[in-house]
């Protein structure tokens, strides 16, 4: 039994390595991609190590567009991933402890228009929400990209926060109440600080997300001196002329750092919050 354990153990570490190895080979090919010759990229493809390394499409895509450098975009995307992502943080919080701990009307109706946001898909909300936006003066601004997000709008991490507040005692509201705290100090000094790891799992996901944001970009900025990191790529290429891929697959291996290191610091509170929210794959 045991020998037959160990085997099956073995089968399984390689069946994993095989699939992790399959998931990450393209991210892998970009890498290595970014180090060869421009010309010699797809003329190479099925070779992943360059045979020649070189580091001019860093030095090339560096140099950004115009008179902007990619420093530049990385700042844009930097500005709108952090406005975005503190919003979602206060908003989500706020709104997730009311409907998990406060009685009032309507409750199960906001509840349910909550849970219903995350049913819809953003591509049947874009037209509506462009004409808003253009009616308010928005469209060539990072408003729709960060002010949207002050109001709670995405369902599921208001949905995960009060999961991991519904495993709080309310014993400890209870106790609060006694001394006389108010629902906004039994928020802030109770609640808050102990739904930190939900919090910084809804902090990834939304810089995550808000950082790759391609579309939101392409609808409402105008001036290439607001480009992000996601629109800012797409320029690399260029379906009527040439496209230089070895300087998109550098700047696409440098926009994957920040991204990278955020996961590596969090990822102990990452996995903390989506099990202890009850979200499990």
């Amino acid at each position: 039994m045991r020998r037959k354990r160990i085997i099956g153990t073995i089968i399984y570490h390689i069946l994993v390595a095989i699939g992790a190895f399959v998931m990450i080979y393209p991210l892998l090919w970009m890498v290595f991609s970014s180090f060869k010759p421009t010309q010699t990229i797809f003329a190479t493809a099925s070779q992943m190590i360059p045979t020649e390394w070189t580091l001019d499409n860093y030095i090339t895509g560096w140099k950004g567009l115009q008179r902007y450098t990619f420093g530049t975009f990385f700042a844009n995307s930097f500005i709108i991933a952090m406005g975005a992502t503190i919003g979602t943080l206060l908003s989500s919080s706020v709104v997730a402890y009311a409907l998990q701990r406060l009685n009032f009307g309507l409750k199960k109706v906001l509840f349910a228009c909550v849970l219903s946001t995350m049913m819809l898909p953003a591509q049947i909300l874009m037209i509506p929400q462009y004409l808003w936006f253009s009616n308010l003066g928005w469209v060539g601004t990072y408003y729709p990209m960060i002010l949207p997000y002050w109001f709670a709008v995405q369902g599921f991490f208001v949905y995960l926060i009060m999961n991991f507040i519904g495993g709080i005692p309310k014993e400890l509201d209870e106790a609060a109440k006694i001394d006389g705290c108010s629902y906004y100090g039994i928020f802030a000094r109770i609640i808050l600080p102990l739904v930190v790891p939900s919090l910084i799992t809804c902090a990834i996901f939304s810089f995550i997300w808000r950082w790759d944001d391609f579309l939101s970009a392409l609808l409402y900025v105008r001036s290439v001196k607001m480009y992000p990191v996601a629109m800012a790529l797409k320029t690399f290429t260029d379906p009527t002329s040439s496209s230089d891929y070895g300087a998109m697959f550098a700047m696409s291996t440098l926009s994957l750092v920040p991204i990278t290191i955020i996961f590596l610091i969090f990822q102990k509170s990452l996995v903390e919050g989506i099990a202890s929210s009850g979200i499990k794959g």
